[in-house]
């Protein structure tokens, strides 16, 4: 009998989660947008990066509060699911997964550029294929690898920013060789506000941005030993990241050089340093940036393919997506993820003014749909959960959760009335309705009545090997007499089949993408060995095992294995069957010169080691 596929390797530890977390919110964006965001809003800027913190904050809090009660790898899309409806669920994981398969092409390129600075004569799209290539190759290879380089790549970041922090402050201080205290920077160029209040707001439409990344942690926590708490403490710690990472370097940056200065909006952690007189600060702080855009694209990888993942899980993708290697890692969707970021690289390389930009505007306001509906899941999640069960809450509920909701449809409003801006709102837009467009049609295509098929074949004879392919109606009171009716003279012999499916046993609603496969085993287990002490206990001779996770695959590998004479194919009611919807009875019937009989099991009664 085929096994269930291998299951995810929990490969992260603590520190790989703990450092996930810090450099998750440090991105590319911060060293080199945060000059266009100065440049945009004036010495005040470092309040845009205050104001849209606290949003990501209190974002990162709502979910959070939802993780640490259900944590798994999909939970953006299995809290949207719960709360909204199905829909919501295909929405935000399609999303966040088209999101940041984007990034990974966008950092791709980002990544070659930086390079170009030391080698400016290797072609641009060339450094780009070697940069996916290589992480690719990393995240192939196990999960702990990629902790291990995500571990690296977010310490050089952290540690660039915390060098900066404490030269800057030295700097600002008047502490530095030849430097006197000296703030006036903030006003001597127009005032503190050049560009008028109203540009602080204007400008948290790009750095909103810089700051996706912190709820990756929650997802990677899923892969961890204790889920729960590490989503906690990687929730809780996203405050003083963000206070201290954004807000105190920005500030720093607006101190150090005139918000108008050419060399501040170029690169401007280069230009803080040249000031300070630091050798070699151009080489040092692309070294720098480089790592950000490899950790960003290691950890879209990552993110993108656990997504798809669970997709598959949910039968929201293809199957096969599920597979995993024997390393625990899933192959099938990490490739599957990487082919839209190769895609991109080539878009960059043939058409980088149109195709590459369009794919850029199309993901611009993703994440902000995604952010949305996980603020909706979190207050209608919480008015169904009794705040006595949380570990985790939400600030002020339900007062705080509704300023979220209404400060992301400010930004979108934001958005729409910039005209800059305004082609990544529509083509997001677009994006969300393609995918809504992808829910309804498969949801059709799979809600269509089963076919004629074959007619159903009647026995010749009394049956001696009867092979019954089951899994939640495993145990159903009309199984159970069909079996009896079948063999009144208890002379046949059975075999089951469960095939372990995590939609089939529910696991895949409630485990992560780490856990799902082990929790699905065990579920079906359970099932199995109840219903074979049952017919046992009925004097009926029964074995069974655990078959694929494709039903129609079990179903094969159990005939050439066990090579029966009749076939029973149990059910749900058509309105709630998966196999039904997938025709597995009718395919069975083309499929097997058997009598296939199908029995409908109107309610299910299972242990709760095997839910």
């Amino acid at each position: 009998m085929g096994a269930p596929p291998a299951e995810l390797k929990k490969g992260l530890k603590q520190r790989h989660l703990t450092m996930i977390a810090m450099g998750g919110v440090i991105g590319a964006g911060l060293f080199v947008g945060s000059g266009t965001v100065i440049s945009e809003a004036g010495p005040s800027a470092f309040l845009s990066y205050a104001i849209t913190g606290v949003l990501i904050i209190l974002v990162m809090r709502m979910l959070g509060e939802m993780a640490t009660a259900n944590p798994s790898t999909g939970s953006f899309s299995d809290y949207a699911r719960q709360a909204i409806g199905g829909w919501a669920g295909f929405s935000v994981g399609w999303l966040y997964w088209y999101f940041w398969v984007i990034v990974i092409g966008f950092e791709a390129v980002a990544g070659a550029k930086v390079l170009q600075y030391w080698l400016p004569d290797v072609p641009l799209w060339l450094m780009s294929l070697v940069l996916m290539t290589l992480m690719t190759a990393t995240n192939l290879f196990s999960v702990s690898s990629f902790g291990e380089f995500e571990f690296w790549f977010a310490g050089i970041k952290v540690a660039a920013i915390v060098v900066f922090l404490a030269l800057g402050t030295v700097f600002v201080l008047g502490a530095w060789p030849n430097k006197s205290l000296d703030f006036s920077n903030l006003t001597n160029q127009g005032g503190f506000f050049p560009l008028g209040v109203g540009a602080i707001f204007s400008a948290i439409v790009v750095v909103i941005f810089s700051m996706v990344g912190a709820e990756v942690a929650t997802i990677a926590a899923a892969e961890s030993p204790d889920p729960g708490k590490s989503i906690a403490r990687a929730t809780n710690s996203v405050i003083l990241r963000i206070a201290i990472f954004f807000v105190g370097s920005i500030f720093l940056l607006a101190v150090i050089l005139p918000w108008n200065s050419a060399d501040l909006a170029a690169s401007p952690y280069v230009a803080a340093f040249k000031v300070m007189g630091i050798p070699y600060a151009d080489h040092i702080m692309n070294a720098v940036v480089l790592t950000a855009v490899l950790s960003c694209l290691n950890s879209g990888l990552y993110t993108s393919s656990r997504m798809l993942f669970v997709l598959a899980a949910r039968r929201e993708a293809p199957t096969a997506l599920m597979e995993v290697t024997k390393r625990g890692v899933p192959r099938n969707a990490i490739l599957a993820s990487t082919v839209v970021g190769f895609l991109c690289v080539i878009a960059a390389a043939v058409s980088p003014d149109t195709v590459f930009l369009f794919l850029l505007n199309s993901s611009g306001a993703v994440i902000l749909f995604v952010y949305l509906l996980i603020a909706v899941s979190q207050i209608i999640l919480r008015r169904r959960t009794g705040s006595e069960e949380l570990t985790v809450k939400m600030w002020l509920f339900p007062g705080l959760s509704f300023v979220v909701v209404a400060a992301i449809l400010a930004v979108l409003v934001q958005m729409g009335t910039n005209a800059e801006v305004r082609p990544q709102l529509v083509l997001s837009l677009l994006a969300w309705a393609l995918v809504l467009v992808l829910y309804f049609v498969s949801k059709k295509v799979q809600g269509r009545a089963p076919g004629e098929g074959a007619a159903p074949r009647t026995a010749d004879g009394p049956a001696t090997r009867v092979l019954v392919l089951a899994n939640e109606t495993v145990t159903g009171d009309e199984l159970l007499d069909e079996l009896r009716r079948i063999d009144r003279e208890q002379k046949a012999e059975y075999f089951v089949c469960v095939p372990a499916n995590p939609i089939d046993t529910g696991q895949a609603m409630h485990e992560g993408a780490a856990f799902v496969w082990d929790k699905t085993t065990e579920a079906a287990q359970a099932r199995l060995d109840l219903t074979l002490d049952i017919l046992r206990t009925e004097g009926l001779r029964a074995e069974g095992a655990l078959g694929d996770y494709r039903p129609l695959r079990a179903l094969a590998e159990a005939v050439k294995t066990f090579r029966p004479d009749q076939l029973v194919v149990c059910t749900l009611p058509e309105d709630r069957s998966a196999w039904l919807r997938y025709d597995v009875v009718d395919r069975a019937r083309e499929a097997y010169d058997l009598p296939v009989t199908h029995v409908v099991v109107e309610h299910t009664a299972l242990p709760a080691g095997a839910r």
